[in-house]
């Protein structure tokens, strides 16, 4: 079974929220940094990796993003805060 990940990228504190799922975080979030993904995160420059949760498996991830994306924005700040208090950028953590 494949691992899945949700994880927020931020554009900075308080500022554009960006949801995502993947198998490979460590490769989703190179992508997103380096802006070769077309979209919301590369038009607002949304780089930072703010918060993450590993699923055992990629169905369960799904289901938790999509859930997560019905969220309120304050909810979603709650969340981060209450993991990362000063929004510091996670990938240096997981690479």
């Amino acid at each position: 079974m494949k691992t899945g990940y949700v994880y927020l990228l931020a554009s900075g504190r308080n500022g554009t929220l960006y949801i995502g799922v993947t198998s490979d975080l460590v490769k989703r979030v190179y992508e997103h940094k380096h802006h070769l993904v077309d979209g919301l995160t590369k038009r607002y420059d949304v780089t930072k990796l703010v918060w993450f949760k590993q699923y055992d498996d990629i169905a369960t991830a799904i289901l938790h993003e999509k859930q997560m994306k019905k969220w309120n924005r304050q909810w979603k700040i709650r969340e981060i805060e209450a993991n990362n208090p000063n929004w510091n950028d996670l990938y240096p953590t997981i690479i």
